[in-house]
């Protein structure tokens, strides 16, 4: 489905050309009436011969309700420009013109209307060959110019025929799973409540969807959808819509908000942009201008922050910062206006590349602007591969929503960016940028050879020491573990391949004696402490990190073979008496009531056995 919208200087004959091809009059409004004039947003529909729908938004066309026009033509395909024969082409006609052009709107046809009122064909002629004159510089320099009467139909067959064989050279809207709609009428219908309308861009909606407006963060649900006044389940991207909203007072809801998925899009108070100065701008623009910003059928009052040039003089293109008075909802690639507040006066406009860019830049900074340039002129490879340049790994879904590419357009995007080695996926399916994912590594290295040269006697650092020290989630650790063979993985424990754990004579000489007492008194075997005169704190942690002993408490150790005996005698025993007492364990393996105590307590611990009064049974671990 496809969205035009009239523009031009002309209001009642606009109009009357709409009512004429679609039956609809657009002018809603009863001062709109009384004085032929379009104050206001005019909407109405036209079905083609094709069977096809095409939604018409009918904008002001005065200069005093420029403001109102710009709400409307942010989400039009195409344009129908509309120029009075008897008039010729007027200032406003030539504001209408920047503006569908800083729109980036590139299809449309120009139309001469009321070619009634002109008995003069050399008249014609000249008022067509200006309009020739003042579009040859613009998006829509090759549109054909066709001449028509609203009122005697001459021309409206061929302006029919020529606007299907636009719509049929032009290509499908994107569908890139997130649906936003700039709310340009909100209004109540008795027995339903509130309802609002505006331009479906970037996926679909269906009714029971929940919804989010944003800026104000308010939640509902979609109780009805309406396309072009016939009911649908499910609206699709490019047609003009009506929803019924549950949950959402009217009162709570204003012209520019926009209805999207929950959690789909963030506010913001700042957005880089790359601008494009009118050559006919009065002055130049300064940084910390004030400026108003129209995106959307949103408007919002700014200061804008030149990022790589002193001043902006007319005719130049530059990156700007604009910090916004009231927070806008915005989508990388939105198209924008700027105009001066007072006198009022359109400046320029042009893309939104990042919006969010979480800071205010420092100006003059070569890396700043380099970041921004691939963002807008960057292969869709290039774009996929910034995007997940992040610091933890990202979905696909993520990327979508940051390079607005369809599912197609993704798919091979990701596909060259991972062929070209500039783009890394993991076993979960999420991405990171190859150079992202190189310096995690590189850091995960550094802090095991610091960690390994700090503590050449433990075995390694924990995973949560290391994850804390990278600030990242367990579960990128995981992943990035996972996706490299230079570090080991010993249950909590990771170290560098290679790393080995070396006593010096002196301290082995320490570990042959600790391993003889154990040897020649395994059930009584010297305490913590007493290890400790023998081997040294660090060595003590060594052996016991390397699994040789088990420190069951505070003060009692087990070499792990008597340790384990002594596991498999407490089942065994359990199994032929349906329990064991302290007692019992500590005339078995003729040790003290302290160590049968002390290991019984442990493997209570450990869930091998469990306490029934003063007995043990076998536990859920054992």
């Amino acid at each position: 489905m496809r969205v035009i919208g009239t523009a031009g200087h002309v209001d009642h004959g606009k109009s009357t050309l709409v009512r004429k091809l679609t039956g609809i009059d657009p002018d809603r409004l009863e001062e709109e009436k009384s004085r032929e004039m379009t104050i206001d947003l005019g909407f109405a529909w036209l079905d083609m011969p094709s069977g096809e729908t095409v939604g018409i938004i009918d904008v002001p066309g005065h200069r005093d309700f420029i403001e109102n026009m710009l709400a409307g033509v942010g989400g039009i395909d195409a344009v129908l420009l509309v120029i009075a024969a008897d008039e010729g082409v007027m200032p406003q006609t030539r504001e209408h013109l920047a503006i569908l052009d800083l729109l980036g709107i590139e299809n449309g046809l120009i139309v001469l209307t009321k070619i009634d009122m002109v008995d003069d064909p050399d008249w014609l002629d000249l008022v067509e060959q200006d309009v020739l004159d003042i579009i040859q510089s613009t998006n829509l320099a090759n549109a054909p110019v066709l001449r028509v009467s609203a009122q005697t139909g001459e021309g409206l067959p061929e302006l029919i025929n020529q606007l299907g064989n636009l719509l049929n050279t032009m290509p499908p809207n994107l569908d890139y799973h997130q649906p936003r709609l700039s709310l340009d009428r909100i209004f109540t219908v008795s027995g339903f409540g509130t309802v609002v309308t505006g331009t479906l861009l970037g996926g679909t909606l269906q009714v029971g969807d929940e919804i989010e407006i944003q800026p104000s963060n308010l939640r509902g649900r979609i109780r009805g959808l309406q396309s072009y006044k016939q009911p649908v389940e499910q609206a699709q991207p490019g047609s003009r819509v009506a929803i019924n909203i549950s949950g959402i007072e009217k009162s709570a809801l204003k012209r520019g908000q926009v209805l999207t998925y929950p959690r789909q899009l963030q506010p913001t108070v700042l957005a880089d942009v790359y601008f494009r100065h009118l050559p006919d701008a009065s002055r130049n623009l300064k940084h910390n201008a004030q400026v108003k910003v129209f995106v959307g059928a949103a408007e919002s009052m700014a200061h804008v922050r030149l990022l790589d040039a002193e001043t902006l003089p007319p005719n130049t293109e530059g990156w700007l910062q604009i910090r916004l008075e009231q927070p806008l909802t915005l989508a990388q690639g939105d198209r924008f206006i700027l105009r001066y507040p007072s006198p009022s006066e359109t400046i320029g406009g042009g893309l939104v590349v990042n919006p969010q860019p979480g800071r205010r830049w420092r100006r003059f900074q070569p890396d700043v602007i380099e970041q921004l340039e691939m963002r807008l002129t960057g292969t869709s490879a290039e774009r996929v591969t910034q995007a997940a340049n992040q610091p933890q790994p990202i979905k696909r879904s993520a990327i979508q929503k940051e390079t607005n590419l369809t599912d197609d357009e993704l798919d091979s995007a990701i596909g060259e960016a991972l062929q070209s080695g500039h783009l890394i996926e993991y076993s979960d399916g999420t991405f990171l940028a190859a150079v992202q994912h190189h310096s995690l590594l590189q850091a995960m290295r550094q802090q095991l050879e610091a960690f390994h040269a700090s503590n050449p006697l433990r075995r390694g650092m924990s995973r949560e020491q290391l994850r804390s020290q990278l600030n990242i989630k367990q579960a990128t650790l995981t992943l990035l573990l996972d996706s490299q063979s230079a570090i080991l993985a010993d249950g909590t424990l990771l170290s560098l391949a290679g790393h080995e754990i070396r006593f010096t004579p002196a301290q082995q000489a320490g570990v042959n004696q600790l391993k003889a007492q154990l040897d020649a008194e395994p059930f009584t075997p010297p305490s913590y402490q007493e290890a400790l005169q023998m081997v040294g704190e660090e060595v003590l942690l060594a052996l016991i990190d390397q699994g040789g002993i088990v420190q069951v408490q505070p003060d009692i150790i087990f070499a792990a073979a008597t340790y384990q005996q002594m596991i498999d005698g407490v089942l065994e025993l359990i199994d032929q008496n349906g329990e064991i007492t302290t007692g019992q364990l500590r005339d078995h393996f003729n040790t003290t009531r302290k160590y049968a105590i002390g290991l019984l307590e442990h493997l209570d611990q450990r869930g091998i056995t469990r306490r029934v009064d003063d007995t043990r049974v076998r536990g859920s671990r054992a």
